[in-house]
């Protein structure tokens, strides 16, 4: 194995532990990719031993299961006459000259009655293998050419393997060889379709007893896997260390996209109800306050904190200076699509005042809402301009808050206000 091969293990090994140690992560994300980290570990330390795994595919009887027991040298895996015995991906290591360190993986049958599932678990397997045995006992059926274009798809290097072939003469073997070489020549190499016989057939034999008699005895055959086995050793010995090194960069990209995913989906959860938080604690300050001028500073005070609040969920951490500017350009901009709204709420602040204090039941639930709508949209448009980056896009400012007010019910938010406000202080 070349240097290149050690090289690109060694980015590779990099890139899982990166995964692993990254504490920035929120512990919520890391608790929903629990079993995934448990697979990155898996698989670093599967680097670090210099571990090569390959995993046999197929129909149901077609013998995967023998196949992988006469590799290993021992009947580790389950062998049935019925249907869909291998339940779950097993695997066991694969001792074959003084390599080591490669390991086999058995699966469920490809063609199993609650397929969905099963062939869930051999495709996830498919994605961890470095080598494939795709398992045939005869020419392809329309399910497995389908199948193994899939796994031909996902990248590892794969050997369509004809078992049972102690069932077919010589000419009948050679035909059925290269009809299989033919049809699937745009997925697997000539060179990589293989005949095995995993489990020959007991051979009939005449013996003679003590006494001269002739009887006749069923005696068992060896294993034949030698194509197997060079073809297989021809793989690692060439490219193991690179297959690992690809392999486990795949996995790296794939659970990175997972995380990616999953990051922002518990962003947008936590932030919907950090604003609806920041909503319901201005209405009530806005509500309680009979001083017009201090309850809207406090209104403004509360957006502030409520966007820096912000900035630290999606990892922009933003000063108070900042986050001021931004509730500026958001306010002026809502202000200037919907002033009659804020002008209702500076009148109904105002009539506190010149009533003495006497309207402020009649008024404070109304400029509640309307102050918890304020703060809504602010903290909808924040959460845009954040999840971009800190960035309003081509659009700009006035556009993505018009996009926002058009697609937000106000009757519905203002009646959310009114249930959320009561709801708190009843308490």
């Amino acid at each position: 194995m070349s240097e290149q091969g050690d090289h690109n293990l060694e980015l590779a090994r990099q890139s899982l532990s990166t995964l692993l140690d990254d504490q920035r992560l929120p512990k919520a994300v890391r608790e929903a990719l629990a079993s995934d980290y448990e697979e990155v570990r898996a698989m670093l330390d599967k680097i670090e031993q210099g571990h090569l795994h390959v995993a046999a595919f197929g129909r149901v009887s077609t013998g995967k299961s023998s196949l992988l027991n006469a590799l290993v040298g021992t009947e580790v895996f389950s062998v049935s006459p019925l249907h869909g015995e291998t339940k779950r991906a097993s695997i066991a290591q694969l001792e074959m000259r003084s390599a080591g360190g490669v390991f086999v993986i058995d699966t469920p049958g490809i063609d199993e009655a609650d397929g969905e599932s099963r062939e869930s678990i051999a495709n996830e397997v498919a994605r961890r293998a470095d080598i494939i045995l795709f398992t045939v006992d005869s020419d392809l059926t329309e399910t497995e050419f389908q199948a193994l274009g899939e796994l031909t798809a996902l990248g590892p290097p794969i050997l369509l393997v004809l078992n049972k072939m102690d069932q077919y003469t010589s000419q009948e073997l050679e035909i059925l060889l290269d009809a299989l070489r033919e049809r699937c020549s745009e997925l697997v190499a000539a060179d990589r379709v293989v005949a095995v016989s995993a489990q020959p057939k007991p051979m009939s034999v005449l013996v003679l007893d003590p006494d001269g008699n002739e009887r006749e005895e069923l005696r068992e055959r060896p294993a034949d896997l030698e194509g197997l086995r060079e073809a297989i050793w021809k793989i690692v010995e060439h490219d193991g260390k690179t297959l690992a090194a690809l392999n486990a960069s795949l996995f790296a990209a794939d659970l990175s996209d997972k995380v990616g995913v999953r990051l922002v989906a518990a962003r947008s959860e936590l932030a919907e109800r950090l604003v609806r938080t920041y909503c319901i604690g201005k209405g009530i300050a806005v509500g309680l306050n009979p001083v017009p001028v201090a309850d809207l500073l406090a209104a403004a005070a509360i957006d502030v904190g409520m966007i820096m609040h912000l900035s630290q969920v999606f990892g922009l951490p933003m000063s108070r200076n900042d986050a001021g500017k931004l509730v500026s350009v958001i306010s002026g901009e809502a202000l200037a699509l919907v002033g009659t709204l804020w002008a209702a709420h500076v009148i109904s602040s105002a009539l506190i005042v010149g009533s003495g204090g006497l309207s402020t039941a009649l008024t404070a639930g109304a400029q509640s809402a309307i102050a918890y709508y304020g703060t809504y949209i602010v903290g909808q448009v924040a959460r845009e301009y954040l999840a971009a980056g800190k960035s309003w896009g081509e659009a700009g400012p006035k556009q993505t808050v018009r996009r926002i007010l058009s697609s937000i019910d106000r009757e519905s938010v203002l009646a959310t206000a009114r249930e959320d406000i009561r709801a708190r202080l009843g308490r």
